[in-house]
Parts: C-alpha cells; sequence; structure tokens
C-alpha cells in the first residue's frame, strides 16, 4: 500500500502526566529522521508537552481518558496532530489569548497556545463541546545548507 506521505506513526496513551514525557521524547525520535538541529527539537517537545499537557489538564479533568498523537512526515515538515475525547474548549478564540486560563487555582499561565504556536509553524485548534479538541501543528525542518545561506545573506547585508 503506497502512502502519500513519507513516514507516519499514531500512538494513543492515558491521558496521566507520566505520559507528557513519552509523547515528547516519542515525537522527537520520530522527528529525528528529518536530521533537525537541537533547537528545533527542542521546538518539537516543548509544543508536544504543551499540547498533551492540555489534555490531561483541560480536556478530561478529573478523569483519565485517551490522548491520540497522530505524525506525519511529508518533505522535509512533520506534522503533529494531538487529539483527545474530553470536553472540548468553548471558545478557541478566547482560550488562544495569551495569558488566558479556565484553571487559574491550578497556577497555570494561561501560555500553552502561545508557546505552541511560537515554536510551531502552523497551529490549528479544531474543537466541539463535550466531544473533543484536535491540536495540529507544523514544523518545517530546515537543512543545514539552509541555515548557512540564511547565516551567509544576514552577514552580507549587515
Amino acid at each position: 500500500m503506497l502512502s502519500k506521505y513519507d513516514n507516519e506513526m499514531r500512538l494513543e496513551f492515558l491521558s496521566k502526566s507520566a505520559n507528557e514525557a513519552f509523547a515528547r521524547i516519542t515525537v522527537a525520535a520520530f522527528a529525528s529522521q528529518l536530521d533537525p538541529t537541537i533547537d528545533e527539537i527542542a521546538d518539537i517537545k516543548t509544543a508536544v508537552s504543551e499540547a498533551v499537557t492540555n489534555c490531561i489538564i483541560h480536556a478530561y479533568e478529573d478523569t483519565q481518558g485517551i490522548i491520540k498523537l497522530h505524525c506525519i512526515i511529508q518533505d522535509n515538515s512533520i506534522i503533529i496532530e494531538i487529539s483527545d475525547n474530553g470536553k472540548g474548549i468553548e471558545d478557541v478564540n478566547i482560550a488562544k489569548e495569551p495569558l488566558y486560563t479556565s484553571k487559574p487555582n491550578l497556577e497555570r499561565s494561561g501560555m500553552g497556545f502561545t508557546i505552541m504556536e511560537s515554536f510551531m509553524d502552523k497551529l490549528s485548534v479544531e474543537s466541539v463541546l463535550n466531544l473533543g479538541t484536535k491540536v495540529t501543528m507544523e514544523k518545517t525542518i530546515k537543512k543545514a545548507k539552509n541555515i548557512l545561506e540564511e547565516q551567509e545573506n544576514k552577514c552580507t547585508t549587515a
């Protein structure tokens, strides 16, 4: 069977805080085939951590559920989908505002979506109340040649 992607993987795990590190390491290992820089891997791990933590803290609250992780590698990009079947987000636009938190009593910073947006090239959030939420993030991995060209261009234009 031919795939329209270069590679893909799926993973499901319980919404336990111990699995947040598992998710971020798994995605980092999967992304490593693109030969990312240390900074690119750190960006991906941080964004995955934020998305999974949101599922654990907000989607399932005081219960456990399943978090689904789907990663696709296409050309030199990784697309990461993290979804749950939790309570959903009432207003995605408000939830994406910096410093907004629905859990101020838990001392949450309200920066999860902002962090995801700043570390990834693309972010989309789909949510339906009582059905769940899906966060899709994409990051293009710059190859060493492209990074050197960018640095040379900065030096010549400065």
